[in-house]
């Protein structure tokens, strides 16, 4: 029985591309006891692949967490097999504001101790014993009462781009981290305060609510379905957002935008901007907030050092990395010295810019003149050499180009060597296989444009 994956995500966005579906971007939690973890993980495995559902999912014996790509036309379908589940009947699945087909390529269903790593260890704190859940009105007009603290239990780097108006926002780097910060706190306010509580959809404000009551806090509430269900309540009921900015979502994209209020700054030169990216260093892949204009002048790295780094050959990259704890390094979520202008813990809601109309989208498009030439033939699992099939016009050496997929993004480069069927050539054809060096990974969905001039 085949419970993991045989397709590469590269391999999964060329098939979500040529079947030309609809896919909804989607997520759901639930508390529960399940005593076999791993049977029921494989179960959903066996039940959502054969609907090509594909997500990030965690199972654990406290319950679910699971963040998806399901096909529009199978969503009934999908529902079902979570209904087979009592503790699932009924439950909320919260669809992203913006759709992406491409927001996740595989399908990963993991077997953790928790479903939320929290730092507990206390046998007699029930996560089920909840606070209570609040509607977008409701939310809204708690939040105009001076009695009510309103804490954010996101990350630094969620927070920064987005936020409640009034938010205590902890610089913290995980959920765990903020527990404590925050118990400690509001240790004055147990008996007198309403404790109003938010997150991303919803998960961690379920744990935090039930362990601020567990603290011996009287009035603990949360945002029902968090950030992602209050921005399609007062999108359909009309109103007001009393968040500012962007949320931060855990796919691709990185990013929906709620309000066109940008509070954030690049973290490389300090203009208005809310656009994560991660470096294209392959042994750092920090996150942070880059502009349009430091992305290109950056090639989107972090620092010098990870700009001289790409461009050095695959195998220089490896020696430099040799002997070294790299592991540390990579992913770490907008924590560097290189970044001049990161912002984090007590944060303003004053607007720093408006997002002009054309930039709404998360995923930026570069906006050039162009015309498709080609198409990635062959994937490399390591940044060092492109190849393409030539299906239209010809490419030769000095030509501007647009590498664009999915997961690749935008890149731009100029074509300064290119080896044409086997033999460096200075132009190729229609139907000619070429290769040339990248300082960043080709994907079989990349399509291969030319730069027309203006």
């Amino acid at each position: 029985m085949q419970l993991y994956n045989t397709l590469s995500a590269e391999e999964r966005a060329q098939l979500i591309d040529e079947a030309g579906k609809e896919r909804l971007t989607l997520s759901f939690y639930a508390y529960a006891k399940i005593q076999d973890p791993k049977k029921f993980r494989d179960d959903l495995f066996i039940a959502w692949n054969a609907l090509d559902a594909l997500g990030r999912i965690y199972v654990a014996h406290e319950g679910i967490n699971a963040q998806m790509s399901v096909p529009a036309d199978q969503f009934d379908a999908f529902r079902e097999t979570l209904e087979v589940y009592d503790f699932m009947k009924g439950i909320r699945l919260n669809v992203a504001v913006e759709q992406d087909n491409h927001s996740f390529l595989k399908l990963t269903i993991k077997v953790r101790n928790k479903i939320v790593a929290d730092g507990l260890n206390d046998e007699t704190f029930d996560v089920t014993n909840k606070g209570i859940h609040l509607k977008a009105q409701e939310f809204n007009d708690m939040l105009e009462d001076p009695n009510t603290i309103v804490v954010d239990f996101r990350n630094h780097y969620e927070s920064e781009v987005g936020h409640f108006e009034g938010a205590i926002t902890p610089d913290v780097e995980n959920f765990r981290e903020s527990l404590p910060i925050i118990n400690d706190q509001l240790q004055d306010f147990k008996e007198d305060k309403n404790l109003l509580m938010y997150c991303t959809g919803g998960i961690r404000c379920e744990k935090a609510s039930a362990y601020f009551k567990h603290q011996g806090f009287k009035n603990v509430f949360q945002l029902e379905g968090g950030i992602i269900e209050y921005t399609r309540q007062i999108k359909e009921e009309g109103i007001k957002s009393k968040f500012i900015g962007k949320n931060f979502v855990f796919d691709h994209r990185l990013g929906e935008r709620i309000t066109d209020d940008i509070i954030s700054q690049c973290h490389q030169c300090g203009k208005p901007c809310d656009n994560h990216t991660n470096c294209a260093n392959d042994a750092c892949h920090l996150l942070f907030i880059q502009c349009d204009e430091c992305k290109a002048a950056m090639e989107n790295t972090c620092s010098t050092e990870c700009l001289e780094t790409i461009h050095l050959s695959w195998d220089e990259q490896v020696k430099l990395r040799k002997g070294l704890q790299v592991g540390n390094k990579v992913f770490r979520k907008g924590k560097s010295d290189a970044l001049k202008f990161k912002n984090s813990g007590d944060l303003s809601t004053e607007p720093l810019a408006k997002a002009k109309p054309e930039t709404k989208d998360i995923r930026q498009k570069i906006k050039v003149k162009k015309t498709l030439i080609g198409k990635a033939e062959h994937y490399y699992s390591k940044s060092k050499i492109a190849q393409f099939l030539i299906e239209n016009k010809e490419l030769s050496v000095g030509d501007k180009v647009l590498i664009s997929g999915p997961t690749t993004g935008d890149q731009e480069i100029t074509i300064t060597q290119i080896f044409v069927n086997g033999d460096f050539n200075n132009t190729a054809k229609a139907g000619d296989q070429i290769t040339f060096e990248l300082p960043f990974r080709v994907r079989l969905s990349d399509k291969l444009y030319k730069i027309l001039e203006a």
